[in-house]
């Protein structure tokens, strides 16, 4: 069985920045494209961030494009990393970490192409 743990979330001021974890596993030899997706109060959930399998093409959101970044880790293969910076108010939200088992390259933004969710960890940006 296929788990995505995230990790990294917390309250942070307007301006500052933040990084988030996601460790997937249950998949032996696997390794995952991975992804984030985002769901503020009240609203629908959002596309972020994704990364191939091998990591050498990664996609974004237009609201975050030039202040997130997405990587993996270097010896853990199914841990990625999202690296925040000059956070807003309305960045605040929980995020998904999303795991791509299937889904073909130019699919990763969309919610019917992730295999797999995280439970979750909230962001709060403070104004």
């Amino acid at each position: 069985q296929v788990r995505a743990v995230e990790s990294g979330g917390g309250l942070v001021q307007a301006g500052g920045s933040l990084r988030i974890s996601c460790e997937a596993s249950g998949r032996a030899g696997t390794t995952f494209a991975l992804g984030w997706f985002r769901q503020p109060p009240t609203k629908g959930r959002e596309f972020v961030a994704a990364i191939s399998w091998s990591g050498d093409s990664t996609y974004y959101g237009d609201s975050v494009k030039g202040r997130f970044t997405i990587d993996r880790d270097d010896t853990k293969k199914n841990t990625v990393y999202l690296r925040m910076v000059d956070l807003k108010p309305e960045d605040s939200a929980v995020y998904y970490c999303a795991v791509y088992e299937f889904a073909p390259v130019g699919r990763y933004h969309l919610q019917n192409a992730v295999d797999y969710w995280g439970s979750g960890t909230l962001v709060t940006v403070s104004s």
